[in-house]
């Protein structure tokens, strides 16, 4: 596989966001991993989960070396992090992060020149275990909350994606550049695609353009932008303490029923189906202790 030069990266795009030419360089580094050169990791702890007792997780891509780009061990880290987190009843919120100022440059290089010399059936097994890291991501039961910088390109901006909603600072740069190394977003198009609709991500896609944090904004990708990394501990914050006030099984709950109810028909059967998730909601621990707290006018004791 011939690496792309700097050509590659199309200008004009870079100059719609007033990109210098340093920056440009370092787009172009993040946005095409075969150009960067190898460096070892710092350690083995490719994946850092850490958890407070009051239910919050975060866990940490921690490549910085590499700019946090992804290779088989460091999906299969991020998936098992992520099945554990589905038994985990407790946790309200998991942040996910890159360590070193950067979310995620995509694909590793070594993995990459890997692939190029596996065989279709050999890469697609590899691919399937990005695939299922995704929709473990997806399907984990707590609030899922991106905090992203510098960059996420191609498959960082896929787990973007595939996060129930993403904060970016400002500078931030998004792009999903498969195309131009001749692939396709294969792997991360159902989150995209639920994420921006299918013609955003039909333009993103067909010409790869690299856009910011407004853009991504804009497109549905992220939900808000944080004017710099210093405000990052202060969004934390603020919001962990709004998720504590929320009941951790409801908040699963709630989550499963957003993904039941997208897409059905709206008839007597989903009638009923909502109509049996209320009622059990109503009768349960949660429910019962939510519900009488506020008629006592207290807090209930998953808020205490």
């Amino acid at each position: 596989m011939a690496k792309p030069t700097d050509a590659d990266l199309n200008a004009a795009d870079l100059n719609a966001f007033d990109i210098t030419d340093a920056e440009a360089a370092e787009i172009n580094r993040i946005a095409h991993p075969l150009v960067a050169d190898p460096a070892p990791d710092a350690n083995d702890d490719l994946v850092r989960v850490q958890a407070t007792p009051d239910g919050l997780v975060f866990v940490t891509l921690n490549r910085p070396q590499k700019k946090n780009a992804f290779d088989a061990a460091t999906i299969a880290a991020l998936h098992e992090a992520f099945e554990t987190l589905h038994g985990a009843d407790h946790v309200r919120a998991v942040f996910i992060r890159g360590a070193g100022g950067t979310f995620s440059a995509g694909a590793d290089l070594g993995w990459m020149r890997d692939a190029a010399d596996w065989s279709e059936s050999e890469n697609r097994a590899d691919a399937m275990g990005l695939a299922a890291m995704l929709k473990a991501l997806h399907d984990v039961p707590a609030l899922t909350v991106a905090i992203v910088e510098g960059a996420a390109m191609g498959g960082g901006a896929g787990i973007v994606a595939a996060c129930d909603m993403a904060v970016a600072v400002r500078g931030t740069r998004f792009a999903f550049s498969e195309v131009k190394l001749g692939l396709i977003p294969a792997t991360i198009a159902p989150y995209v695609i639920e994420a921006v609709g299918a013609r955003t991500a039909r333009a993103l896609f067909l010409t790869a353009d690299v856009f910011d944090a407004e853009a991504a904004k804009r497109f549905g990708l992220i939900g808000h932008v944080l004017d710099d990394a210093g405000q990052i501990d202060a969004f934390v914050a603020d919001f962990s303490a709004a998720v504590r006030a929320c009941a951790p099984g409801a908040m699963g709950e709630a989550k499963r029923l957003v993904h039941d109810v997208a897409g059905r028909k709206l008839d007597h059967g989903l009638m009923e189906d909502t109509a049996r998730r209320i009622a059990r909601a109503r009768v349960s621990a949660e429910g019962q202790e939510g519900v009488r707290a506020f008629l006592d006018k207290r807090r209930p004791n998953w808020a205490e």
